[in-house]
């Protein structure tokens, strides 16, 4: 598997370059590193200097991504690329594109609540075109280590069943539990109320698990790597607020209703989870469907820095 990292000579890109090596460590993944730097505009002959700046530019972005490299340890497969263009979510999906990537990694910006997320254009223009799961490191993020835990936001709209069957699939690959979480927000109301949605919502949430285990949910040892939970609270937020989360732990949601087939569309609960987040949060495309979890990871580079 390959996974392009969106990098930046900031914390942003040290963040996603953390989120990067902790996937990768979990199922042998190899990491492209590029960085987008502006496109240098055509000039007439009267102004020679642009071959000039073009180098100094691409020598500049080479010395970050050397420093990026550095930040990997030695057992990540690892290449990094310089590309120009005027935006970069489309520079860093051309490469996805081009590499035949697993997914899309960046980090977050530097003031969200709490040092969480913020998400930035690069990132808003990746959550709404990406066709590949666009992973966001929050602001701070230092783990290198594999990740311990899935997490899977389960809702009830249509194609829930897919990204269950795409958490699954990343769980087992990485020998982790999968928790499939449902977030209720219930501002009020009676306790009986309450407590009557949130069976509902478990109830819900396990069917759809028990469907989607191996033979049915029959054998103790699926079952003992999935669970579900229900999360109460006045708001998303809050609900969110009240899991404990694991600091190796990733959440996976599905992208809005309003995508079309194989894309993105942040909806506005998947905003509002964010904004309370931990924990590095993975965004599905509509209908995406994971790689065999057998396949062999590509390992035919080393480390070294390309134009």
């Amino acid at each position: 598997m390959r996974y392009v990292v969106g990098y930046s000579a900031n914390a942003r890109g040290h963040d996603a370059v953390n989120l990067a090596v902790s996937l990768a460590l979990g199922r042998g993944a190899s990491l492209d590193l590029v960085l987008v730097v502006p496109e240098v505009q055509q000039f007439g002959a009267a102004h020679a200097p642009r071959a000039g700046f073009e180098h100094l530019l691409n020598e500049q972005a080479q010395e970050w991504l050397d420093q990026a490299l550095a930040l990997i340890p030695p057992g990540v497969p690892a290449r990094a690329h310089v590309r120009s263009g005027d935006s970069d979510a489309h520079a860093l999906i051309q490469a996805a594109e081009e590499f035949g990537a697993d997914m899309l990694i960046i980090g977050a910006t530097s003031n969200g609540i709490f040092k969480r997320f913020t998400i930035g254009s690069v990132a808003s223009a990746l959550l709404h075109a990406s066709t590949v799961p666009v992973a966001l490191a929050p602001h701070g993020y230092h783990r290198q280590e594999a990740v311990t835990r899935i997490s899977c936001g389960l809702g009830n709209r249509t194609g829930a069943e897919k990204l269950l069957d795409f958490a699954l699939g990343m769980a087992a690959s990485r020998e982790v539990p999968l928790r499939v979480v449902s977030l209720l927000a219930i501002d009020g109301g009676d306790a009986a109320a309450a407590a009557e949605a949130a069976e509902a919502a478990r109830a819900y949430a396990a069917k759809h698990l028990a469907a989607a285990l191996p033979g049915g949910g029959q054998g103790v040892r699926e079952e003992a790597k999935a669970e579900v939970v229900i999360a109460q609270g006045r708001t998303v937020e809050e609900a969110v607020d009240r899991l404990d989360w694991e600091d190796g732990e990733v959440l996976l949601i599905g992208s809005s209703r309003l995508a079309t087939s194989r894309s993105i569309f942040l909806g506005s609960t998947a905003n509002r989870i964010l904004r309370a987040l931990p924990v590095p949060m993975i965004v599905v495309p509509s209908d995406y469907e994971l790689k065999n979890p057998n396949q062999p990871a590509s390992h035919d580079f080393t480390r070294e820095a390309q134009k």
